[in-house]
């Protein structure tokens, strides 16, 4: 496989939604491996979420400084599309998951015989952001989110207040194979209603803050990060879940205030990719970053202390299993 090439990458992948980091020896060919069992002892694959993404990307950058003979490919493939087409398909060794694994993926992975491992990793504060110069809009209710985001719901601005724009809203979200789709879709939506389809869906977060900037009467949603990248060029709107606006931040996701949009972020490594000592020396250096500043730098929660200590015996368990 080469390191640097974009020929086999999955379909929709560009080469800038793989890890830039020139520290971080990179795989272009996980759509043409045979497997990423079969694969030489020093590849580490990751595939998944693109809100998990810029953590992993993180400790991923600061593991290969300090081991640089660890090839790490890292992709954007949606949590979904990252059980679907690469981790439960034996596919990637780690699964960067912005929600639970479902159970139709854990019967996937295991007719595929891959045992997935959950690990939180943080905790995201999942942000709805307008263009800034929509200023009639500072916070929302959750019922003015469902209203604009549900099927066959509001359509204007002035749908939901009359003193607003009479103007059609310009809507971007994460796609349907996203775990922050589905998040929000759970949170917000509810299990009566479904999630609009006439809106600009993508794996892409910064095509979403692209999108925004470029139209006052845009509005999108995806994790904190993406807006702690551009906070003077897209502004982050407040949600009030009965108890008034609070606004998305790390402290307001750490405190418990800001619900119901913060949400814990995962990885899945498939327990059978133990065997390979890089991805064992990856996992343990994760476990230990994760707890760190590390995380709040690219804009998320870090786990805490006992949250990190609970994650190393786990993973010392299922290593002393594999390795036995």
């Amino acid at each position: 496989m080469s390191r640097d090439s974009t020929a086999s990458l999955p379909a929709g992948l560009g080469r800038r939604d793989f890890l830039a980091a020139a520290s971080v020896g990179l795989s272009g060919g996980l759509a043409g491996c045979a497997g990423v069992f079969a694969a030489e002892g020093n590849n580490v694959n990751i595939a998944g979420s693109s809100t998990v993404f810029p953590v992993t990307e993180a400790i991923a950058s600061s593991f290969s400084e300090r081991n640089p003979t660890v090839n790490l490919s890292l992709s954007k493939t949606g949590t979904g599309g990252g059980f679907g087409n690469f981790f439960c398909a034996g596919r990637t060794d780690i699964n960067n998951a912005s929600r639970a694994i479902a159970d139709a993926e854990i019967e996937q992975c295991g007719n595929n015989g891959i045992t997935p491992i959950e690990f939180q990793v943080a905790t995201d504060a999942l942000t709805v952001v307008a263009n800034p110069n929509a200023d009639w809009i500072d916070c929302l209710t959750v019922e003015q989110l469902r209203e604009i985001w549900r099927a066959d719901g509001a359509t204007h601005w002035s749908d939901i207040n009359g003193e607003w724009p009479d103007e059609p809203f310009e809507l971007y979200g994460a796609a349907t194979t996203s775990g922050t789709f589905d998040y929000f879709n759970e949170a917000i939506i509810g299990e009566e209603e479904n999630h609009r389809s006439d809106y600009h869906a993508t794996e892409r977060d910064r095509t979403i803050v692209q999108g925004v900037q470029g139209s006052k009467y845009a509005m999108g949603y995806f994790g904190f990060s993406y807006y702690s990248e551009n906070p003077d060029s897209i502004k982050a709107i407040s949600v009030d879940d009965g108890d008034g606006c609070v606004e998305p931040s790390i402290e307001t996701a750490m405190n418990g205030e800001y619900t119901p949009l913060s949400r814990p972020l995962f990885i899945y490594v498939a327990k059978e990719s133990l065997e390979k000592e890089a991805v064992r020396d990856f996992v343990r250096f994760y476990m230990k970053r994760a707890a760190t500043d590390l995380v709040s730098e690219v804009g998320y929660v870090p786990i805490t202390a006992e949250k990190r200590d609970e994650n190393l015996e786990k993973l010392e368990d299922e290593i002393a299993e594999v390795t036995a």
